[in-house]
């Protein structure tokens, strides 16, 4: 074979090579779908990474954030599961419940979170309940007796499967007002008087939106929805829910549910992705939230940053579905619809 000839051919076998990842994203954009309405929790941290990531990434690809909210994220789940492009230009940040809601929901929910593929979560959460100081409820332990209404989003949301959990696990009196479509309209609805709270909301998505609350003595934190305390929040003598149940198996139930804090903010990508770009994703994505000038933006908008990366989210989530189904049933039917 001539010079030319064995020249021709070098070309169109590079041409016929997939792209390295530390190439591919040169040129390229990277969809960052949201799954949630904007001006929420979860769309200032997927914001606040479009800002910060590109930079972390060979090629400096474009991030162009786009907000597919519906059925807890569970629509967005949906489609990054199934339907996005399986090459690394599609993301998607979700609700830690949709995580769980194929295991404790929904089983005809039609994608396996066990198969996508976690970039990392931007924060490690701690889930409250939040009432305005003019209720009748003045402590976790006045819940068991006067009712209070909560607003609450769809199925598979936290705001609605945590106090519902609450409620048929320990026996709490919440009157949960549920189809809020984020959690912007739920805190709207709260100072409008439409209800007087709201369980499993991120310490993080109070702070960003509403920094104001708690100092003015309006509004008040009910408790910890947790088993294990928080620090800060124990200082402050918040109680915690795990301290309530009556048995361990009722631990155990509220341990499950409550599972979902160590990855509060999730981003994930479709399986099949290819793994050199998933693990240039990765790296990118912790190298992005330890940046110094991500840590100021993120505490400009006041956003914590507790994140962990995309491996040790994949392993929560496999060690998640090999709980013992007797726990897994009894959360089932906790937090099922009323027939």
């Amino acid at each position: 074979m001539g010079r030319v000839g064995a020249t021709a051919l070098a070309l169109a076998l590079a041409a016929a090579a997939p792209a390295a990842a530390d190439d591919f994203y040169a040129g390229k954009q990277i969809t960052l779908y949201i799954g949630s309405t904007p001006g929420g929790g979860y769309d200032s941290y997927a914001r606040l990474l479009a800002r910060h990531w590109s930079e972390h990434i060979p090629g400096h690809p474009t991030i162009v954030p786009v907000n597919m909210p519906g059925a807890g994220s569970n629509k967005l789940a949906y489609y990054i599961f199934a339907v996005a492009p399986k090459d690394g230009t599609a993301v998607g940040e979700i609700f830690p419940g949709a995580v769980l809601e194929p295991l404790i929901g929904n089983q005809q929910v039609p994608f396996d979170p066990k198969k996508l593929l976690y970039v990392g979560s931007a924060n490690r959460e701690n889930f409250l309940c939040v009432l305005r100081s003019d209720t009748a409820v003045k402590s976790f332990k006045d819940a068991f007796t006067n009712s209070v209404r909560l607003a609450a989003s769809a199925q598979g949301g936290s705001t609605r499967e945590m106090p519902l959990m609450l409620n048929r696990i320990l026996g709490t009196k919440f009157e949960i007002v549920a189809g809020y479509p984020g959690s912007r309209e739920m805190m709207l609805a709260i100072e409008q008087g439409e209800v007087a709270g709201l369980c499993g909301i991120s310490d993080s998505s109070i702070a960003e939106a509403h920094p104001d609350w708690l100092p003015s003595g309006k509004y008040f934190i009910l408790a910890h929805e947790s088993t294990i305390p928080d620090p800060a929040l124990a200082a402050e003598h918040v109680p915690i829910t795990g301290d309530f149940a009556k048995s361990a198996d009722d631990k155990a139930v509220l341990e499950l549910m409550y599972s979902q804090q160590f990855y509060g903010r999730p981003f994930v990508v479709p399986p099949e992705t290819p793994p050199d770009r998933v693990e240039v994703l990765r790296q990118a994505f912790s190298a992005a939230l330890a940046d110094p000038a991500t840590v100021e933006d993120a505490k400009r908008v006041r956003l914590a940053l507790r994140p962990s990366n995309g491996a040790a989210v994949q392993a929560v989530v496999d060690k998640v579905y090999k709980t013992p189904p007797a726990i897994v049933a009894r959360l089932k039917a906790a937090i099922a619809p009323t027939p």
